[in-house]
């Protein structure tokens, strides 16, 4: 009886062993296009189970210096950093420090009038209105905006674009006001808030709110974009420089612990955490697919969370299927690739088999 048993054990674990290189294979296809290792390219990590079953890198990333994409590899996540702005904020919220109904003229009193219709949470959740600061940049300006410039930029503005909470749009301009706010109320620069309440207690030593002259990069990918001659290099614009809508460098290695604490809270209780995944709605009772700092419209019949990053030079997803207890991770550093098409297509292997 039990021979039968270790016989009937190994059976299992050569099938679940040869069920998971098929995956692997499969999803080493979907990434082709970079295995030449001659062109800029991709960071990929797929979770399932609580088990990570595919972390690769394919293509390079620098192509003057030729060193090539690993896990380990650093890319800008752009707009998937706006997770972890709002996970400040509900940090600071945790001490009472402050409330997601407080207005912008609480804690900015010289910000103008239409500040006080705008809460935190219409921020968090793009009801705010706010007027996009990318509209005000100087394209023959050579120094790039930081978050301080984007909140004088709306200070000098009367209007909002509706009425604060009633339709929800897009904002990168409410995230870079958010880090202002996670300084002004913490004491310490949005990096450093980072570092210290998020970083260094979830192990994600490689994570950086990058800030030139300030910080650094280990392990950095540069970002490029691809024209009919090649492609280019193009790794930042006058934009780049605002952290709190999209500054934040990370890999696959450490976008992996920060998916265990999405999946079960250290740092926030999980009733306070889960708030993030609740879908908006607008003063009119409208639901939207938005909740704090996270996409939240389906796929294939499946609730999805998730948000995308596109930004100069890098096009990046996090998503999660809880259903299917799948995280998949994907990091390019080149401008405009579908990201999330490749997400997708490696969600549909799971879904379909």
């Amino acid at each position: 009886m039990k021979n039968i048993s270790i016989i009937l054990f190994t059976f299992l674990v050569l099938i679940s062993c040869s069920s998971e290189k098929n995956i692997n294979n499969k999803i080493d296809s979907i990434f082709e296009e970079f295995h030449g290792n001659s062109t800029p390219g991709v960071s990929v990590a797929v979770i399932n189970e609580d088990k990570v079953i595919y972390q690769k890198g394919f293509g390079l990333a620098d192509l003057k210096t030729k060193v090539l994409i690993e896990p380990k590899t650093n890319f800008r996540l752009a707009s998937i950093t706006k997770q972890f702005t709002a996970f400040s904020i509900l940090l600071l919220e945790q001490e009472n420090i402050l409330a997601l109904q407080d207005t912008l003229t609480k804690f900015f009193p010289n910000f103008p009038e239409y500040g006080n219709k705008i809460t935190i949470k219409n921020i968090l959740q793009h009801t705010s209105g706010l007027l996009d600061y990318e509209d005000y940049v100087d394209k023959t300006d050579s120094i790039q905006l930081k978050d301080k410039d984007v909140l004088a930029i709306l200070m000098n503005q009367d209007s909002t674009y509706f009425n604060p909470g009633s339709k929800h749009q897009y904002s990168n301009s409410g995230y870079a006001i958010l880090a202002m706010l996670i300084e002004k109320l913490s004491g310490m620069s949005y990096a450093k808030f980072l570092e210290n309440n998020i970083f260094v207690p979830l192990g994600m030593s490689n994570s950086v709110a990058y800030e030139n002259g300030i910080s650094e990069i280990k392990n950095r990918s540069f970002g490029y974009s691809k024209n009919d001659s090649g492609f280019v290099f193009s790794d930042q614009s006058l934009t780049s420089a605002v952290l709190g809508d999209g500054g934040i460098y990370s890999s696959t290695i450490d976008l992996i612990k920060w998916d265990k604490e999405v999946d079960s809270p250290t740092l926030l209780t999980t009733e306070k955490f889960n708030r993030v995944f609740e879908k908006g709605k607008t003063t009119n009772g409208k639901e939207f697919d938005y909740g704090f700092g996270w996409r939240l419209d389906p796929y294939e019949n499946f609730n999805r969370l998730y948000h995308t990053g596109g930004t100069s030079g890098f096009s990046n997803i996090y998503m999660k299927i809880p259903k299917l207890d799948l995280t998949i991770v994907v990091l390019i550093n080149i401008s405009g690739y579908d990201a999330k098409g490749y997400a997708e297509q490696i969600a549909d292997l799971f879904i379909k088999q």
